[in-house]
């Protein structure tokens, strides 16, 4: 079902992924129908699969968009700090920054410049006051490293699958927080998994899906062989 939501509107591609059960909660669909694809998708922003956005990556499907947001549901609230890693089109970002409120805090990380001026020029279409207040605040760096400066989070939404999982945004997440990420090798078999932290620091990780994502680029691994591009993004669900 997830496949078949596509819809001429935004407002229509919420309906058709409230009624397949996609989209769960009140809170959710909020967030979504806040935010207009057609912002930050340049063609067939509201057809249920990946759309390319240049720099060779892409937007992820928005079932799976909701399917993130509703896993991090819990740890989305007023006044939360979260992470996005790989913001490529800035999308999750303003979801995020609506479900957290007016204190909350979003980090929106990348690490090629033009996706980070991308994110920042789709954001101002129509939600500039996020950036201009600080409630969305779009940086580069290498996402394998996270953001320290404004950690610890709440959450964190990793857009890019990783071999193992990083320790650096294990180490920035809040106790009681949660992570979503793809992880696993490239051209193998990878998972979207959940990783929770609780109130002692101990981590346990769930097993959601099967997925087929790009690899999260480790910048400072690849700064000697001249990595040059980003290649955070969803390709595709398996």
């Amino acid at each position: 079902m997830s496949w078949r939501c596509s819809a001429e509107s935004n407002a229509s591609l919420i309906d058709n992924m409230r009624d397949a059960g996609l989209v769960k909660s009140a809170a959710v669909e909020a967030a979504m129908r806040a935010t207009d694809r057609g912002n930050y998708a340049p063609s067939g922003p509201y057809e249920d699969r990946p759309q390319r956005i240049g720099f060779s990556v892409t937007i992820s499907a928005p079932h799976m968009h909701a399917h993130a947001l509703e896993q991090l549901l819990p740890c989305l609230v007023e006044g939360a700090t979260v992470l996005d890693v790989g913001c490529g089109s800035g999308y999750l970002c303003t979801c995020m920054a609506h479900l957290v409120g007016e204190s909350g805090r979003v980090i929106g990380n990348d690490y090629v410049e033009g996706l980070t001026d991308l994110s920042t020029t789709n954001i101002s279409k129509t939600d500039g006051a996020l950036l201009e207040s600080g409630r969305v605040q779009i940086v580069l760096g290498d996402g394998w490293q996270g953001h320290a400066a404004c950690a610890p989070y709440d959450c964190i939404h990793v857009g890019a699958a990783a071999a193992r999982v990083p320790a650096a945004l294990v180490d920035q997440l809040k106790p009681g927080g949660r992570m979503i990420i793809p992880v696993g090798p490239q051209g193998g078999s990878q998972h979207l998994m959940r990783i929770d932290k609780d109130d002692g620091g101990n981590v346990t990780e769930h097993n959601l899906m099967g997925v087929r994502y790009v690899p999260l680029v480790e910048v400072s691994a690849n700064a000697s062989a001249g990595a040059g591009r980003s290649i955070f993004g969803l390709l595709g669900r398996k």
